[in-house]
């Protein structure tokens, strides 16, 4: 008896998982179409519409059950990422205005697993009422929008801070890259802590004003633990302070999280992380013809060795000190010309030398 009840729970178990499961796929389906059209959208009436839509049919979604770990992987032009601690979930978007500056949107998926319980909060951009770079503590509705693509959680004091990397567009002559702080207040979000040492002093947060026209690499280095950016200087000392012509000068700075605190450290080395035992490689199936994946060993291939795939041929570089001579074709004896004897028949031309303009002529006459 206890083994049928057993088992008819597990049944109905997977049931709701897979009716769950297929509902959010659903949903995704239809969320990806209102993305579509808001991306398709001409002028700001028009995204400010079917924005709207989208969102409001996303915060239904994202309040059903499976939500957390559902992927979202067609919604392509939207930020989803987890805390590592898996404590939330960001779902963060932007919408290019016509003068070319963006209006930014995120919701905050919070669950509590101990209690079995979530809660959703909105970050409200309300960057028109806020200074170029704020240095305050700000709430949810004093948001100054950008789009997280990194979170790494540290602790502080016993309480754990989120330090989030970002990406604004600023203007249509700078974009900016940012590394904040957020952190739960009860059922509310603060953004911005004193934690970031810098070189003339502490900050709630950091930012980094670069000329649109460069890209600007700012990322977290897991084996080192530590923050590492590109350093950014002026086009010409006659440009400093203007970030719109601020550039990377090929160095590198880095944060490290030492005494509860990010600080500075400047000049660093930029090096690759180790290369992993396995890497997974993409073919196509030939029997199929699907694409699938595989995971193989992470080694050098020498391609001069005979069971390489390119057989063992060998190329050797022509260094730039060495005349280049190009090699003659093999003549058939017929075709030998003796120096005392020469052709006077004109060689036959391979390639058509009528003008652009009279080849036209030639087309239109035809007709």
């Amino acid at each position: 008896m206890k083994v049928l009840f057993l088992c008819a729970l597990l049944f109905s178990t997977a049931l709701s998982y897979g009716q769950q499961d297929s509902l959010l796929v659903r949903r995704e389906r239809e969320l990806a179409e209102y993305l579509n059209l808001l991306r398709k959208a001409t002028n700001d009436a028009e995204k400010e519409a079917a924005n709207q839509v989208f969102k409001d049919y996303l915060l239904e979604t994202i309040q059903m059950g499976g939500a957390f770990d559902y992927p979202f992987a067609q919604l392509k032009t939207m930020g989803s990422i987890q805390s590592p601690d898996r404590v939330f979930r960001l779902f963060n978007w932007n919408v290019e205005q016509d003068d070319e500056s963006n209006k930014y949107y995120c919701f905050i998926l919070h669950q509590d697993e101990r209690r079995n319980t979530k809660k959703i909060i909105e970050l409200v951009d309300n960057s028109a009422l806020l200074p170029a770079r704020p240095d305050d503590i700000l709430g949810e509705d004093m948001w100054y929008g950008a789009l997280y693509y990194k979170i790494i959680p540290v602790e502080k004091s016993g309480k754990t801070y989120y330090t989030l990397l970002g990406w604004d567009g600023n203007t249509n002559t700078s974009n900016i890259k940012l590394v904040d702080a957020l952190y739960f207040a009860g059922a509310h979000v603060k953004l911005g802590s004193p934690i970031f040492k810098m070189k003339d002093g502490i900050y709630k947060r950091v930012f980094f004003e670069h000329s649109e026209r460069s890209v600007m690499s700012l990322n977290y280095d897991f084996q080192r633990q530590r923050i590492i950016f590109d350093h950014l200087s002026p086009e010409s000392p006659g440009m400093e302070g203007f970030y719109e012509y601020y550039v990377p000068d090929m160095s590198y700075d880095a944060m490290q999280f030492v005494n509860n605190k990010w600080l500075l450290v400047e000049d660093v080395i930029g090096v690759n992380s180790k290369d992993p035992k396995k890497i997974t490689i993409s073919y196509i199936n030939e029997s199929t013809g699907e694409v699938e994946e595989k995971s193989v060993k992470n080694t050098w291939i020498d391609p001069s060795n005979s069971g390489s795939p390119a057989g063992g041929n060998q190329h050797v570089a022509t260094l730039p000190s060495e005349p280049i001579v190009a090699e003659e074709p093999e003549k058939k004896p017929d075709e030998l010309v003796f120096p005392a004897v020469k052709s006077q028949k004109k060689p036959k031309e391979e390639f058509s030398t009528y003008p652009y303009s009279d080849i036209k002529k030639r087309r239109k006459k035809r007709k």
